[in-house]
């Protein structure tokens, strides 16, 4: 899947082992990379839902549209579909099988 970056400084953040455990210390740091090779490595966003650990769900109310999977308990990686307008099922749903490109939009607990 291509994954891009909703802003600069959270790309740099990511794109490097030292940058990401200088920001995110080393625990989530070394989620955060399986993270990001598991989506990187996916054909499909339906190939991340097989993924047990990664727990890949869809957020609801002022999050509706956005992804979540787990990094260390209680953060977790924020995404979208990279698709304008995102693949839809005819029920309206979000077509997981067509979602070929994420923007990655942000490390945190979202139960804030």
């Amino acid at each position: 899947m291509d994954v891009s970056f909703a802003s600069k400084k959270l790309q740099k953040t990511c794109s490097t082992e030292a940058g990401m455990k200088k920001k995110l210390g080393a625990s989530r740091a070394k989620r955060l990379m399986q993270r990001l090779a598991e989506l990187d490595a996916a054909d499909t966003l339906d190939d991340i839902s097989h993924l047990p650990p990664a727990r890949c769900h869809e957020l609801t109310n002022d999050r509706n549209g956005q992804l979540s999977v787990d990094l260390d308990h209680p953060y977790r990686l924020i995404f979208k579909p990279d698709h304008l307008p995102p693949p839809a099922k005819p029920d309206g749903g979000l077509d997981w099988k067509q979602v070929t490109k994420v923007l990655i939009l942000e490390i945190c607990d979202t139960h804030e």
